[in-house]
């Protein structure tokens, strides 16, 4: 029998939008910091937890998550000066910290959760100057991404007093010297307005100078970069995820803008004495160009690497080779390239695999691949790019008694519904039916490729089949893969996930009562679309950190930042599209849902808490037989910057209840 959930107040408001009548009985709900709304969290999280910690295989999957979660976590490895800067979380550490190697010693830069006596304290980014000599590090807590500067002196691991705020998803581009630096801020409380500002050492962060403020607060400069004798300074100003414009400027003068595309982008930075940048203007599948200062009109670029039938996706030099990063069918190739362009020949990574870094720069020979697979956690090798030959470097290990080869890992290809053909990942299990969990994104220009996910662990240990949808919305196929998922054509990604679902259902891996879909953010959507337009298809669902309330979903937090993804509710046909999807407004009276968890930070800076009580209150009272979970995490956000202590809970609860319902 299901548990009965708490009771919350119907406070019907209802407005006509373009035409529309629209019902929300549960606006109330977005005042999350309102005592009336942190109460009925309160009641929620009381009846999660009753429900969950029920379920008789929680405490044992807490336990063997703890051991698989302690294994770790690897980033990128960037060279600089002589020393190699990387970050890395391992055992019992509740976030990952700054390391560095130099002359073949490892030793900690920094360890957030050290600075800031918080085991929410999270490195969220970094940026070592060309010279290797001080780093530049974003540093937050509580989930909240809010990133404040601190400057290291990477030969003595000497803190500066320097303190800059207001600076997350920063970019930084330290000036010749390392006595100043520009960096990307955003006004004091504001979610909008991120602009460019130069600070000198030592200088309070107020007296920082303006470099460059775009003329619309939604548009987002990064990256910076100047060149290294620094006469000239790069900015590229990203408009959603679809396009940008590139702004240049003489030393001592103002930025012009250069380049400004229309549904276009350019991404350019200085590799040594060359302007390099990746663009997809007139070729959808992106190519490096290299760009003169002097003369930056587009039709005097030229192609350094021309665009091929695969995608590009980065390309780092040395002091004498090119690396060229592409996705062949969602999965990582990188080829050797002399400087001019020519080929040379392909680096042999392991197949079906992602380089999550690829660490180069024009002082050094050396280049560092990270690498991962479904199977394998994060590896690093550094490669020869005269030969293409590689050596270990390090990296993690897998757990304690999991053995990759004993999941294996395939793509298959299904159809969509209008018979556009995708890749479908499925690891572990080879034959027969059984609980099997979907998963996606579709969505922002992002890749969905093969990623060591250590939760899922248990889950394979316990027979279950991982699968992993290539949709459309992402990267994988090009700038016109992106498109044919967002704006009116963003049903095709949900049509994308169900066809993805049908095929495991038609080949006899599970049934639909043993088939459970999760999904996060963008993906949160995802799942909460599926779950409202085909709830027959699925047993189970997870929904983490999601946007589910299409028609108000940009009146809060950054979520302006996504019109150009999703389109505004204030245009009369986006609002059409928008409605007809949104998974608030279209739970029915008369469909049979199957168990939903619905997950959320309660400081959450990117996706508003408030979709999520939203749409459990309506779930709960609309289908009180159906079993409707509310997990809300405090002092935590989106997801980035969770220390271990909470992550494992979260986990267990996730695992617990997929496994519970999947069978």
């Amino acid at each position: 029998m299901t548990p009965k959930p708490p009771f919350t107040p119907v406070r019907e408001v209802v407005e006509t939008v373009h035409g529309v009548e629209i019902h929300d009985p549960y606006r109330w709900l977005e005042d999350t910091g309102s005592e009336e709304v942190r109460a009925w969290v309160a009641e929620q999280r009381a009846h999660t937890r009753a429900v969950l910690d029920a379920y008789p295989r929680r405490a044992e999957l807490e336990e063997r998550l703890r051991e698989v979660l302690s294994g770790g976590a690897l980033g990128p490895s960037w060279p600089r000066g002589g020393r190699r800067f990387f970050s890395r979380r391992t055992g019992s550490m509740e976030q990952a910290a700054l390391y560095l190697v130099e002359d073949g010693q490892e030793r900690l830069l920094v360890d957030p959760v050290e600075l800031t006596g918080d085991s929410t304290g999270a490195l969220d980014w970094y940026v070592p100057s060309e010279d290797g000599e001080l780093v530049a590090a974003g540093i937050s807590t509580g989930g909240e991404e809010r990133s404040t500067i601190h400057l290291l002196r990477a030969a003595t691991g000497d803190l500066l007093a320097d303190r800059i705020p207001n600076c997350q998803w920063g970019t930084v581009a330290f000036e010749p010297g390392g006595e100043s630096f520009l960096y990307t801020v955003y006004p004091p409380g504001e979610f909008y307005g991120q602009h460019v500002r130069r600070h000198r050492l030592g200088r309070p962060a107020a007296e920082d100078e303006l470099v460059f403020q775009p003329a619309d607060k939604t548009e987002s400069p990064g990256p910076i970069s100047v060149s290294p004798d620094g006469r000239w300074t790069a900015i590229t100003c990203n408009r959603g995820w679809g396009e940008s414009s590139l702004w240049l400027a003489r030393v001592g003068g103002e930025p012009r803008e250069v380049f400004r595309g229309q549904d276009e982008s350019v991404h350019a930075w200085f590799s040594g004495d060359r302007l390099l940048a990746l663009s997809n203007a007139g070729a959808p599948n992106w190519r490096c160009v290299v760009i003169d200062p002097e003369r930056p009109q587009r039709a005097s670029w030229l192609d350094l690497v021309p665009e091929t039938e695969h995608v590009l996706l980065g390309v780092e030099a040395s002091s004498d080779r090119l690396l060229v990063h592409h996705l062949v069918e969602a999965c990582s190739w990188v080829s050797v390239h002399r400087l001019d362009g020519t080929f040379e020949g392909i680096v042999d990574l392991p197949p079906l695999g992602t380089v999550t870094g690829l660490g180069a720069h024009p002082s050094a020979t050396e280049v560092f691949l990270t690498v991962e697979t479904f199977t394998r956690p994060a590896f690093v090798l550094e490669v020869d790019p005269a030969t293409g030959k590689f050596a270990a470097r390090g990296g993690l290990e897998p757990p304690a008694g999991f053995d990759p080869a004993a999941y294996p890992v395939r793509q298959v290809r299904f159809s969509s519904r209008d018979g556009t053909s995708s890749v479908l990942f499925l690891v572990g299990r080879l034959e027969g039916e059984g609980p099997t969990l979907l998963t996606g994104y579709g969505g922002f220009n992002l890749p969905k490729t093969p990623l060591w996910s250590p939760a899922v662990v248990p889950f394979l240990e316990a027979g279950g089949l991982y699968a992993v949808a290539v949709l459309r919305g992402g990267s994988e196929y090009g700038e016109a893969w992106h498109r044919a998922g967002m704006l009116e054509s963003k049903q095709n990604v949900f049509d994308d996930f169900q066809a993805a679902a049908e095929a495991l259902l038609e080949h006899r891996h599970c049934r639909p009562s043993s088939l459970g879909i999760l999904g996060r953010s963008n993906g949160g959507l995802l799942v909460g679309a599926a779950l409202t337009q085909r709830p027959e298809l699925f047993g189970a669902v997870v929904c983490q950190v999601p946007l589910l309330d299409m028609v108000r979903y940009e009146r809060f937090r950054i979520a302006e930042l996504w019109n150009r993804e999703y389109g505004s509710a204030s245009d009369p046909e986006a609002f059409r599209w928008l409605h007809a999807y949104s998974p608030y407004h279209q739970v029915r009276a008369e469909a049979r849902y199957p168990p939903l968890l619905l997950l959320t930070g309660e400081d959450d800076a990117r996706v508003d808490p408030s979709h999520a009580f939203k749409f459990a209150a309506r779930m709960q009272a609309a289908h009180p037989e159906s079993l409707t979970l509310l997990r809300v995490e405090e002092r935590a956000g989106h997801g980035q910057g969770k220390p271990l202590t909470k992550l494992v809970p979260e986990e267990a609860d996730i695992w617990a209840f997929l496994l519970q319902h999947l069978g």
